[in-house]
C-alpha cells in the first residue's frame, strides 16, 4: 500500500495556495497559476506553509485518491514556483525543428513539413537545429506536448533515426544476417 499522502507538501515562499469552499485549490506564484478541483474523498488542511491530506473514507480508493490528490498539488506547486521543462532531440540526416511563435516547423523525412501547434501556457525553444526544448508550469501538459512532438516520428530500432527525450535511450536491433 502507498504512503504517498503521508508526506506533507511544504509550500515554498513567494507560492500562494487558496483552498476554496467549493474543494478548489488554486496554486498561484511567480511563474503562473494553477487550479485543482479535490475529490470529496480526501480532505486537504493548510497549516502555515504546509499541506496535509488525509481520506475521509475508510476504502483503499480514498488511500489512492489522497495519494494521487498529493501528488498533483506537488507538482502544481513545483510548476508554479520552478516550472517544467522537457528536452528533445532529433536524430537522422535532415531531421530539423524551428520555434516560430506559436508553432513548432519540423522536418522529419516526409514529403512536407510538418507545423505542430503550441498550446497556450507552454514555450517551445530550438537552442539549435536538432534541439527541442518544451517549458510550461503544468506537468502534465509539458508532457503531453513532448510526447506529440516525439509521436511524430518516434526512434526507430535499426539506425536510431527520428525523435528522442534527451535522457532515452534507444536499444538498436542487429541487421539481419545474410
Amino acid at each position: 500500500m502507498s504512503r504517498v499522502a503521508n508526506s506533507p507538501v511544504a509550500i515554498p515562499s513567494g507560492v500562494e495556495v487558496n483552498l476554496g469552499d467549493d474543494r478548489k485549490v488554486s496554486v498561484k506564484g511567480a511563474k503562473g497559476e494553477l487550479h485543482h478541483t479535490i475529490h470529496e474523498w480526501v480532505d486537504v488542511a493548510q497549516d502555515e506553509q504546509v499541506l496535509t491530506f488525509v481520506p475521509n473514507r475508510k476504502r483503499q480508493e480514498a488511500v489512492a485518491l489522497a495519494g494521487t490528490t498529493r501528488a498533483l498539488i506537488n507538482n502544481m506547486v513545483r510548476g508554479v514556483h520552478e516550472g517544467f521543462e522537457r528536452r528533445l532531440k532529433l536524430v537522422g540526416v535532415g531531421y530539423r525543428a524551428q520555434a516560430k511563435g506559436d508553432t513548432v516547423n519540423l522536418t522529419l523525412g516526409f514529403s512536407h513539413p510538418v507545423e505542430h501547434p503550441v498550446p497556450k501556457g507552454i514555450t517551445v525553444e530550438t537552442p539549435s537545429n536538432t534541439e527541442i526544448v518544451v517549458r510550461g508550469v503544468d506537468k502534465q501538459q509539458v508532457g503531453q506536448v513532448a510526447a506529440d512532438i516525439r509521436a511524430y516520428r518516434p526512434p526507430e530500432p535499426y539506425k536510431g533515426k527520428g525523435v528522442r527525450y534527451a535522457d532515452e535511450r534507444v536499444i538498436m536491433k542487429e541487421a539481419k544476417k545474410k
